[in-house]
C-alpha cells in the first residue's frame, strides 16, 4: 500500500496512509447516529493508482456517503455534508480552520470576484466585529444537498476550474454587509449581525440572484421580470430587446402579448392583414432563448393572454407535442387569463366570443381595470355586426385550457378579476395585467414604444421567504418580517437597472414578494393535514406574517419616506389585503382580527407604504434545499426525494424525519387538490400578490385511473369561488421516478428561490 503515492492540492506527493481517511470518516460521522464508517468505505470502492489526487479520494468518500441516504439511513445526509464542507474549507483556507474574514475579502477583491468597494465602506475595526459574529459551526447544519448547493451555484468561484473562493458562512456575512452598508454608522452592525443570523439560522431564505450575486460585481438581483408588449412593431422590438437583456441577467421574464391583434386583422389601410400573434411569440422566444442562464441552460419565460383573444384555439395548442415544430412553439410556457364572466358562461352553459384586441381596445382596458365595465362591453361587440367575432360553447372553452394544462402540466391561469380586486393596487390607476414565469407576481406594467422607453413600465420583482417551519409563535415573525423588509428594500437602490423602464417602475413602486417555505414541515409539527383541520391555525400565523411585513414597510415609510406611487396603492388610503379578500373564504375559516389592524391603518393613511407589494408565495426549491426545509407551501412527493444535476441525482429527507416521518401529508396519498386549494385560500386572503399554486391529481384515486374534467372544472371553480389568483404547474402521479426533480428541465430557478 505504502508503494502509492498521492498527489495533494498543492502539486506535493506522499504517500497513501488509510488513517487518514478513518480519521475523516470518524470527524465526519462524531456524534451522528445510525451511519458507519465502514460502510462509507466499503461502497466508495477506491481503486488507487499511482499520483492519484487526493480531491479525487476525498469526492469518492463524498458520494459513497451521498448513495447511502435513504429512508432507513437518513442520517448520511449530515456525513455527506461534512465532508463536502471539509473539502470547500481545504480548498478555500488551505487547511480546516477558517481564514479570518478580512484576508477573505481582500483577497477576493484582488481576484476580481468581491466588489471593491466593501473595504472603503467598512473599516479594519467593523471586520473584525463581523469576524466575531461569524459562526463557522454553523456550516455543520447544512444537509448534503444543502452543500451541493452552495458547492455548484451560490459560492464565489471560477466557473471554469471551479475552483472555490468563500465558504458558507463567509457568503452569508458578505451578503448582510453589503445589504447594510448605507445604514447610519450607529446602527448598521446591529443589522448586519441580526441578519447574518437569521438567513445563516434559515429564518430568512434568500433566491438565486441575491445568494449568488451579492457581495461581487454584479448589480441585478430581482428575480422576476414582467414585460407587456404592445401592437406596434417598435413596441413588439422593444419587448423583445429588453427580455434579451434581462434573460442576460438570469431573471425569470413573464410577456403580456394578449394585447397583440389577431390573425386578419387589418393593417394600415387594410391593403394587407395581419399574421397574427403566434410569429411574434417565435421571435420572443427565440429572444429568450438566445442567453443562457450562467452558461447552465436557456432562459425561461411564460406568456400571458386573455381567454377571449381571437387566436384562442391555436394558441393553447402551443405547448403540446402534437403537429410539426412550425405550428408549435414548446420553449415558452403559457398563462390563460378568466374573469368572473367566463366562469358564468361556464356555469350558465353559455359561449365565450374571442375578439381581436385592436378592434375592441376598450374593451381590452377594461378586462383589467373595470370588471363592470368589461361586460357590458362584452354584451355589446356579442351583439355588433360591424366587429370581427367567433364562439365556441364555454365548456369546450375550459375543457380545451384543461386538457392542454393537463397534458403540457405548464399552461397556467389567472383570474385577472381576482389579481386586481384584491391586489395591491388600485385597478383604475395601475391595472395588473400579466404575472411572471412562476404566476406570484402582480404588478402594472406598460408597453415600452422603444427599448429606452422613459414612458413604459417594466415590473421587477425582489424576492425572499420567511420559514414558518421554525416559527414557533406567531409574534416571533416581527423581528424576521422587518429584517427581510428591510434588507430587500436596500437592495433595491443597490442594483443596477438594464433597462430605463425597469428603474423608473421600481423607483415608483420599491415592490418585494416575500413568501414562505417549509410550510408541510410546519404543519407536521402541529399533527395537521393539508385539509380543514389546518385552516384556522393557518390563518392564525398568516395574519401576523402579513400584519408584520406590512408594519416593517409602514416604520420604513416614517424613517425614509413612502414610495412615490404609493398613492396608487390600497395601502395609500389605509387598505390591507385582509380588507378585500373574497368573503366566501370565511365559509372555510371564520374571520377573527387578532392583531391591532386599525391602528396600523391609520399609519397607513398618514405615512403611506414604502414598498407597493409586500407578499408572493413562490416555488422555493433550491433555498428550501439549502436550509432543509419542504418546498415553499408545497406537500412533498416523499420523504425522501431526489433532485437530479447536471453532478448525479442528490436525496435529500424532509426535517424532522426521525419523529414526523408518520405525520406528513405526502402529495399522492391526497385524495385530490382541495383540501390544499382550501389552505391557498387562506393564505392568499392576506397576501396582496399571488401564489404560485398547483394542481395535482393522484390517477390511482379515480375510476379507471383517469381524472374525470368534471373532477378538474369543480376544483377550478372552487379555486375562483373562494378567490384563487393564479395557478401554476398541474402535477400528475405517474409512478416511477416521480420523486425525482430534474434541474435539466427547460426552467429557470431565479423565481424558485
Amino acid at each position: 500500500m505504502n508503494d502509492i503515492l498521492i498527489t495533494k492540492r498543492s502539486g506535493e506527493r506522499e504517500e497513501f496512509e488509510l488513517e487518514k481517511i478513518h480519521k475523516i470518516l470518524e470527524w465526519a460521522c462524531e456524534d451522528i447516529s445510525g451511519v458507519s464508517i465502514s460502510e462509507i468505505e466499503l461502497r466508495s470502492n477506491i481503486q488507487l493508482y499511482n499520483s492519484i489526487p487526493s480531491a479525487e479520494i476525498h469526492e469518492l468518500l463524498i458520494k459513497s456517503s451521498a448513495d447511502l441516504i435513504s429512508e432507513n439511513t437518513p442520517n448520511y445526509q449530515y456525513v455527506a455534508a461534512r465532508l463536502v464542507n471539509y473539502k470547500i474549507r481545504k480548498e478555500v483556507y488551505g487547511g480546516f480552520k477558517p481564514k479570518t474574514l478580512h484576508e477573505v475579502v481582500v483577497a477576493n477583491i484582488e481576484r476580481k470576484v468581491y466588489d471593491h468597494t466593501i473595504t472603503d465602506v467598512y473599516t479594519t475595526d467593523e471586520f473584525d466585529k463581523m469576524e466575531s459574529f461569524i459562526k463557522h459551526e454553523r456550516d455543520n447544519t447544512f444537509t448534503y444537498v444543502g452543500m451541493e448547493q452552495f458547492r455548484g451555484k451560490y459560492l464565489v468561484q471560477d466557473r471554469k476550474t471551479r475552483t472555490l473562493y468563500e465558504t458558507p458562512q463567509v457568503l452569508y456575512m458578505m451578503i448582510s454587509a453589503t445589504l447594510f452598508q448605507n445604514y447610519p454608522k450607529n446602527t448598521r452592525m446591529k443589522y448586519v449581525k441580526d441578519f447574518y443570523d437569521a438567513v445563516s439560522q434559515f429564518y430568512i431564505s434568500l433566491p438565486t440572484p441575491i445568494m449568488a450575486g451579492v457581495r461581487t460585481g454584479t448589480r441585478q438581483f430581482s428575480s422576476c421580470v414582467l414585460i407587456e408588449s404592445g401592437d406596434t412593431l417598435g413596441s413588439i422590438n422593444a419587448t423583445s430587446t429588453s427580455i434579451v437583456r434581462y434573460i442576460s441577467k438570469k431573471a425569470g421574464i413573464g410577456i403580456n402579448a394578449g394585447g397583440i391583434r389577431g390573425i386578419g386583422a387589418r393593417v394600415g389601410d387594410g391593403s394587407v392583414v395581419h399574421t397574427g400573434l403566434i410569429p411574434f411569440l417565435k421571435y420572443f422566444q427565440a429572444a429568450v432563448k438566445s442567453c443562457s442562464q450562467g452558461g447552465v441552460r436557456g432562459g425561461a419565460a411564460t406568456v400571458y393572454y386573455p381567454v377571449w383573444h381571437w387566436e384562442f384555439g391555436d394558441l393553447i395548442v402551443l405547448k403540446n407535442n402534437k403537429g410539426t415544430e412550425e405550428n408549435r412553439i414548446r420553449q415558452l410556457d403559457y398563462g390563460v387569463q378568466f374573469n368572473k364572466l367566463m366562469y358564468e358562461r361556464l356555469l350558465s352553459g353559455g359561449n365565450i366570443t374571442f375578439f381581436s384586441p385592436d378592434e375592441v381596445p376598450d374593451l381590452y382596458k377594461a378586462f383589467y381595470d373595470d370588471q363592470d365595465k368589461f361586460k357590458s362591453l362584452y354584451e355589446k361587440y356579442e351583439r355588433s355586426r360591424s366587429v370581427r367575432k367567433k364562439s365556441l360553447p364555454a365548456l369546450e372553452v375550459f375543457s380545451m385550457f384543461l386538457t392542454e394544462r393537463k397534458e403540457t402540466g405548464r399552461i397556467y391561469l389567472q383570474n385577472v378579476d381576482h389579481t386586481n380586486d384584491h391586489g395591491a393596487f388600485i385597478p383604475e390607476l395601475a391595472p395588473v395585467k400579466m404575472s411572471n414565469l412562476c404566476a406570484e407576481i402582480a404588478l402594472p406594467t406598460t408597453p415600452l414604444e422603444h427599448a429606452d422607453d422613459p414612458n413604459g413600465e417594466i415590473s421587477l420583482c425582489t424576492l425572499s421567504a420567511i420559514n414558518w417551519g421554525i416559527i414557533n409563535e406567531p409574534r416571533e415573525f416581527e423581528k424576521y418580517c422587518d429584517l427581510a423588509v428591510r434588507s430587500l428594500d436596500e437592495l433595491l437602490d443597490y442594483q443596477d437597472y438594464p433597462v430605463p423602464a425597469a428603474m423608473a417602475g421600481t423607483e415608483r413602486r420599491r415592490p418585494l414578494g416575500i413568501g414562505i417555505i417549509n410550510l408541510a414541515y410546519f404543519l407536521a409539527k402541529r399533527g395537521l393535514k393539508y385539509n380543514n383541520d389546518a385552516l384556522s391555525t393557518i390563518d392564525e400565523y398568516a395574519e401576523a406574517w402579513s400584519y408584520y411585513l406590512i408594519k416593517a414597510s409602514n416604520g420604513l415609510a416614517k424613517e425614509k419616506g413612502s414610495c412615490p406611487a404609493s398613492y396608487e396603492t390600497k395601502y395609500g388610503s389605509g387598505l390591507v389585503p385582509r380588507d378585500t379578500y373574497k368573503k366566501e373564504v370565511d365559509e372555510l375559516v371564520q374571520d377573527t382580527e387578532r392583531m391591532p389592524w386599525s391602528e396600523l391603518r391609520s399609519d397607513l393613511n398618514e405615512y403611506g407604504i414604502r414598498n407597493s407589494t409586500l407578499m408572493a408565495l413562490m416555488p422555493a426549491e433550491t433555498s428550501a434545499q439549502v436550509s432543509n426545509s419542504t418546498n415553499g407551501i408545497e406537500p412533498p412527493r416523499s420523504l425522501v426525494s431526489y433532485k437530479q444535476s447536471k453532478d448525479g441525482v442528490m436525496a435529500q429527507v424532509v426535517p424532522g424525519y426521525h419523529h414526523l416521518k408518520n405525520k406528513y401529508d405526502l402529495l399522492w396519498d391526497q385524495e385530490g387538490p382541495s383540501g390544499y386549494l382550501k389552505v391557498c385560500a387562506v393564505l392568499q386572503k392576506y397576501i396582496d400578490q399571488a401564489i404560485s399554486v398547483n394542481t395535482s391529481y393522484n390517477s390511482d384515486h379515480y375510476p379507471g385511473g383517469k381524472v374525470p374534467m368534471s373532477e378538474m372544472i369543480k376544483d377550478l371553480i372552487n379555486f375562483y369561488k373562494y378567490g384563487g389568483k393564479h395557478l401554476y404547474y398541474f402535477n400528475t402521479h405517474d409512478g416511477a421516478g416521480d420523486n425525482i426533480d430534474d434541474e435539466s428541465e427547460e426552467d429557470c430557478d431565479s423565481c424558485k428561490i
